[in-house]
């Protein structure tokens, strides 16, 4: 199933995301925590208006076994204008006139071409929710916290350097599984055994344990496994920006993107949902330990059967910086939500080695008091 091929890479004609000021003609920009476009032109805004359709059915679920076959209704699928890293290979969107920029991923320049990518639609979005100053406040007070960081490191936020907000790629996945197992049931004990110590005879309580078999059945439905569709980004940078509160998704509308870029997907549908698998086996075996119950628990087997498994095609707001030290990339990822930053850090040696030489010193000096006062 993971190396199935992927039905949604035939070029075609791209889908750009702009949306010009009905005032000026200038380019609109999506306004975060404002809900709304603003023209930075003339300040003109509008709302972004819904559709009419209802919430819950504008975030509807898409069949995972009709997406593997390539039967998806077409209005599911979209066709966007990407350009890919010669570096990173991360995938983004570019407008039809910007010809050449840098990798938001990892500062590399970038010639934009004309290539195309066939791809799933987004079905839903956070939308970005602190703009790019809270943004780089919030980066500043997290690197000024580095210990033995570079001062061009700690100085990077606070010189005004532009960050990019990216939406970053997710699939989620609900399935509703149902399984049977056997294993066994520890219930623990303890003997008085007497034992010989320091010459003595002492009694000692000692822990046993007495196993019986176990068998039954649990069931859990599994709603939003969130599982990152990108390969560009460290994935424990990715994972530790959590939690996501996908109550708050918003069905999917090009004008959140107006200001942004969005990248596209890397990690298959099929091999997203491999590692969504993983994490149901993991939960589907706690629930199978609270169901034996006892004081211990093995598990000798389980059978799970997965029925209706659906998903969802998601963005999430990511603020990205990526900064240069001595030939190397480190790049910081702030939630666009919350705030949260997590990232990559170079060390100084310089820093490291005054540090050392400085607790040397202040060693000598402690041994050289104690001394004397001996």
């Amino acid at each position: 199933m993971a190396n199935a091929p992927d039905p949604f890479m035939t070029p075609n004609v791209a889908v750009e995301h702009r949306f010009p000021c009905d005032q000026c003609g200038a380019d609109f920009r999506f306004a975060p925590g404002e809900g709304k476009l603003i023209c930075d032109h003339c300040g003109h805004d509008a709302v972004i208006e819904g559709d009419g359709v209802q919430r819950l059915q504008a975030i509807a679920e898409l069949d995972f076994n009709s997406a593997l076959n390539a039967r998806l209704p077409e209005a599911e699928i979209e066709e966007v204008r990407v350009v890919q890293c010669p570096n990173c290979a991360a995938k983004f969107e570019f407008d039809a006139e910007v010809h050449a920029s840098e990798c938001p991923f990892c500062a590399t320049p970038v010639v934009t071409d004309t290539g195309t990518l066939r791809q799933i639609k987004p079905k839903a979005l956070l939308p970005f929710a602190m703009n790019e100053s809270v943004a780089r406040d919030a980066l500043a007070d997290w690197l000024g916290g580095l210990w033995f960081a570079p001062n061009g490191v700690k100085q990077y936020a606070r010189k005004g350097r532009k960050l990019q907000g990216i939406y970053v790629p997710y699939w989620t996945y609900d399935a509703d599984t149902k399984s049977r197992y056997t294993g066994q049931r520890g219930t623990v004990y303890y003997v008085t055994k007497t034992v010989i110590r320091d010459g003595k005879r002492v009694q000692q309580r000692v822990q046993k344990v007495r196993w019986s078999p176990a068998s039954g059945r649990v069931a859990r439905f599994f709603d939003d496994v969130l599982v990152l569709a990108s390969k560009t980004l460290p994935k424990r940078f990715t994972d530790a920006l959590g939690p996501w509160d996908l109550s708050e998704l918003e069905p999917y509308r090009p004008e959140y993107l107006a200001g942004f870029r969005a990248e596209g997907y890397t990690v298959e549908l099929a091999d997203g949902y491999q590692e969504a698998r993983h994490y149901m086996d993991r939960v589907i075996a706690r629930d199978v330990k609270f169901d034996i119950g006892g004081d211990r628990q093995r598990i000798s087997n389980i059978d799970t059967t997965i029925n209706d498994v659906t998903f969802k095609h998601i963005l999430l707001p990511v603020w990205l910086a990526a900064y240069k030290y001595r030939g190397k990339t480190f790049r910081f990822v702030v939630n666009g939500r919350t705030g949260q930053v997590q990232g990559q850090r170079p060390y100084s040696v310089w820093k490291i080695a005054f540090a050392v030489i400085l607790g040397a010193i202040a060693a000598g000096v402690i041994g050289y008091i104690i001394a004397q006062n001996q």
